[in-house]
């Protein structure tokens, strides 16, 4: 070792690696081989803790099963719990998206734990006689099962932090639910005027599609808990001991206090991605509701004088530099373009999860960098929408109002009391001429005006109160 650089080795010869890294040979290599996306698995912080918490599961089971001495074992785990508190994390540097189904990214967990095991045991970086990155760090494990258990780990980390936030834009839309019952409006279908409801429903509606994808995301943790850990190269556990899949697994649900199990079948486990096919379908579901939501949102807020202008979405920045005193409604926009990526990513899941071959699937690294972009980028929008939009949108109320007094669409409700033709003729009149539907159904002839009144009464239609039994039937 020299004062800036040390020499390693391995089976492909030597090279040098900064004297002050606490990888190795195998990260430089990797850092020369993939210069991909300029992002770096560091960047990742539930991903480190997630590798390093299964190597000290690992350790505590080969400790215990006594493969792995006392003194090395101290060390490694007091690395582990260095880097689950946060330290090191910039020893990580390589590209999330690798060859080698996730070899250099073990690789450089070992290494970084391997190095500063052999600080505290009083020993130099790179002396690896004394502590070694393959023979203690990873013994009895291989990438194989290694990498998927860690992805799995961080995925359930991400969609807990996707899952809070989701409760709390919930919350949000359910809080303006509540203010707004008394807001009547137009509803839509095919964009054109329906029936009555209120803005309040319509804010309720996004409160419950938004907690219904919170819980299709919990189901989906309970699937990523079961792990291949033990199963070593392709699941038959070679150079494992017997007990260690159940014992790992075991110390790893310890570590982490998630409810981790061994696979059924370890071969299959170690080549089947379909449970990260699963949660990113149910991230997609997650994104395209919360795309259409969004949709919504700028619809309803659009104008602000000659578009919908029911609602004003809270003004976060100058929306023009030609045009002054535009706003836009660019927090829905983000969310809209958040959404259009997770839907892309999610094509590139099923697209890896459908190329593996035999044993083993090799492109766990892109799943795995999608994922991870899906549900950090999902859980900031998520955020953005209920803090910077939804929590200050205020409804024009008597715009909406008088939305409904000119709509025709409430000539549905008069249909079980004059026949649908003569609705459709009342429908057809008020259209041509711009007379109310309640001046026209008593210019007919068809219901009084206090009987129209009851009928129609704004409330009524929304659902708010309930209808009246009696019913009066057409006039021949």
């Amino acid at each position: 070792m020299t004062d800036s650089t040390r020499t390693e080795r391995d089976s492909l010869g030597a090279r040098t690696v900064p004297s002050s890294a606490y990888w190795g040979i195998h990260t430089a290599r990797a850092l020369d081989n993939f210069a991909i996306t300029g992002d770096s698995i560091g960047r990742y912080p539930a991903l480190i803790i997630s590798l390093a918490a299964v190597k000290q599961a690992a350790c505590r089971a080969n400790r215990e099963l006594g493969i792995l001495d006392a003194r090395r074992a101290d060390a490694i785990e007091s690395a582990c719990d260095e880097i689950r508190a946060g330290a090191l994390h910039d020893q990580f540097p390589i590209d999330p998206i690798q060859g080698g189904a996730g070899t250099s990214t073990n690789m450089n967990t070992n290494e970084v734990i391997a190095n500063r095991a052999l600080e505290l045991i009083g020993h130099d970086r790179g002396s690896y006689a004394e502590l070694d990155p393959l023979d203690h760090v990873n013994l009895g494990q291989s990438t194989n099962d290694v990498y998927p258990t860690a992805i799995r780990l961080t995925v359930v980390q991400h969609i807990r932090e996707l899952v809070a936030a989701l409760g709390r834009l919930a919350d949000t839309f359910g809080g303006k639910a509540t203010e707004f019952a008394d807001v009547i409006k137009m509803g839509r279908t095919q964009l054109q005027d329906a029936v009555p409801m209120t803005l309040g429903q319509e804010f309720e509606t996004f409160a419950v599609m938004v907690r219904e994808d919170r819980d299709r995301l919990e189901e989906g943790i309970a699937l990523l808990c079961e792990s291949n850990l033990g199963g070593t190269a392709i699941g038959t556990g070679i150079n494992g001991h017997p007990s260690y899949p159940a014992l790992a697994c075991a110390h790893l649900a310890e570590l982490t206090g998630e409810l981790v199990i061994p696979a059924a079948d370890l071969i299959e486990a170690t080549q089947d991605c379909g449970v990260f096919v699963q949660v990113s379908g149910i991230l997609k579901r997650v994104a395209v509701k919360l795309s259409k939501t969004c949709n919504d949102l700028r619809l309803m807020s659009s104008g602000p004088t000659t578009g919908f202008g029911e609602i004003n979405l809270p003004p976060v920045q100058a929306g023009s530099s030609i045009m002054p005193g535009k706003v836009n409604p660019v927090v829905p926009e983000i969310v809209n373009q958040v959404a259009f990526e997770a839907i892309g990513n999610d094509l590139t899941v099923t697209m890896a999860a459908e190329a593996g071959q035999l044993q083993l699937n090799a492109f766990e690294p892109i799943i795995a960098y999608s994922l991870l972009r899906t549900t950090t980028h999902l859980t900031a929008a998520v955020e953005a929408l209920a803090t910077k939009c939804v929590a200050g949108i205020t409804p024009n109320r008597d715009h909406l109002e008088q939305g409904v007094r000119r709509s025709i669409g409430i000539v549905t409700a008069l249909t079980p009391h004059i026949g649908y033709a003569a609705s459709a003729l009342v429908a057809k009149q008020a259209l041509q001429t711009g007379e109310s539907v309640s001046d026209i159904a008593i210019e007919l002839g068809l219901l009084a005006r206090e009987r129209i009144d009851e009928i129609l009464a704004p409330r009524r239609l929304a659902g708010i109160t309930a209808p009246s039994a009696e019913t009066t039937r057409p006039r021949q």
